[in-house]
């Protein structure tokens, strides 16, 4: 399941635009750089620099990184940047999906999560 058009960041200039003016935050796997845009829809850029592998290599940080963000559960209203650090190099999709998780929650980006049940008094 690929991310849909509207919900990716593919303008070098958007890139730019949310590292100059944008929040980051980090962790030994990502960095996440966030900024508030105008617009309802959230877009989620990634970026995987050549020296964390081949393309074969970069193009499965990339999938593993895009599977977990789809499944995130964001606010409206943002542009996302991930950026790969080395320690994404060796960790499989769950340890990217909790540090993605993880730096989403830092940065206040995350929906409040409904419970599933009353709690008593």
């Amino acid at each position: 399941m690929s991310m849909p058009r509207e919900r990716r960041l593919r303008k070098t200039a958007d890139f730019v635009t949310a590292r100059r003016e944008g929040k980051s935050w980090s962790d030994r796997r990502l960095v996440l750089i966030a900024k508030r845009r105008r617009s309802h829809a959230t877009r989620f850029g990634f970026s995987v620099s050549k020296r964390l592998g081949n393309a074969v290599a970069r193009n499965s940080i990339r999938r593993r990184l895009k599977s977990a963000a789809s499944e995130a559960d964001v606010k409206d209203g943002w542009d996302l940047v991930f950026i790969a650090r080395q320690g994404a190099r060796n960790a499989d999709f769950w340890q990217l999906r909790r540090s993605l998780n993880r730096l989403l929650d830092r940065a206040g980006v995350t929906a409040p999560r409904q419970s599933k049940q009353a709690k008593p008094n």
